[in-house]
């Protein structure tokens, strides 16, 4: 297997469990727990874990102003923005808008920041997700009115969300940040930052909470969502590029957008339907090597 094939291997095994991702924090969203709460656990749990190894095993220098930057942006804020938006939001709209857009603003911050040149076919296949997504954005802009509007602030947060975790896998990849420190150093600020906050200012509800919602938060947020998700993912952004692993993730809404019509019994409107669909082909264009070469040869 080459390093490309590794690659997207990696890619497809953080895009599974990303897909995996949004369904449980959905189930946080609506449970006891508040959105300050599912943080809490995520990187409480995420720090505990990791910390101890790198203290004795695989240390390095957490005190970086890069390092420090990139948690700040993929971990801090990424999580306030997202948490809150499973909570005013569905996670079939979670699952088109975080992956979604993703490949729409990486591809922007590439050309504004490194002055990347992109393919035709990635700017083709990031024009029909971005179509998907304004399909369903524009079906929640006409629900809002029935909904006191907390369907779409809850999307708006998820557009937020998307950005900077956009902005994230191009700093990891500008800055060349291995998994390990980026997975290390986020789980460490995040917590150093976030929880004694959390313990002292912010509204809880986690004793409201039954012991399998924290479990499960605990399993999926503190481990294969922060650690083992951000290895692959990395790993994958370090190996195909950003713009790639952006549009692979356009995958997630396939599993999860139509899992959570079943596993929420949402609604299955037409329009969001049709974003899925649309995101799903836009993938397919951005990385089908067949395509790519059919634009190549129609240009020449």
């Amino acid at each position: 297997m080459t390093v490309i094939h590794k690659g997207y291997l990696s890619a497809l095994v953080a895009a599974l469990i990303w897909s995996g991702f949004i369904l449980v924090s959905r189930m946080g969203g609506i449970s006891e727990l508040s959105s300050y709460d599912v943080i809490a656990i995520r990187y409480a749990s995420c720090a505990s874990l990791l910390l101890p190894i790198w203290w004795f095993k695989y240390r390095f220098s957490l005190f970086n102003a890069k390092l420090f930057l990139a948690s700040l942006v993929g971990g801090l804020a990424y999580a306030l923005c997202t948490f809150r938006g499973f909570q005013l939001s569905s996670a079939s709209h979670a699952a088109l808008l975080l992956p979604g857009l993703m490949p729409l603003f990486i591809i922007l911050l590439l050309v504004a920041v490194n002055g990347e040149v992109q393919t035709k076919s990635k700017w083709l296949g990031v024009g029909i997700i971005t179509l998907g997504v304004i399909l369903m954005f524009g079906q929640a802009v006409a629900d809002a009115q029935s909904l006191s509007y907390s369907v779409l602030e809850g999307d708006l947060w998820f557009v937020a969300g998307s950005f900077f975790w956009a902005l994230f896998s191009v700093l990891i990849k500008r800055w060349n940040i291995t998994p390990w420190q980026v997975t290390v150093s986020l789980a460490f600020f995040t917590a150093v930052i976030y929880l004694p906050v959390y313990i002292l200012y912010l509204p809880k509800s986690i004793v409201n909470a039954t012991g399998g919602d924290i479990l499960l938060q605990v399993i999926y947020q503190g481990l294969l969502a922060t650690i083992i998700q951000m290895i692959f993912y990395v790993k994958a952004v370090q190996t195909i590029g950003p713009s790639s692993m952006g549009v692979m993730m356009a995958i997630v809404p396939l599993v999860s957008g139509i899992s959570a019509i079943f596993v929420f019994d949402e609604t299955a409107e037409p329009t969001l339907l049709l974003g899925l669909l649309s995101v799903s082909v836009g993938a397919w264009v951005a990385h089908s090597q067949l395509f790519q070469k059919t634009l190549i040869n129609r240009s020449m």
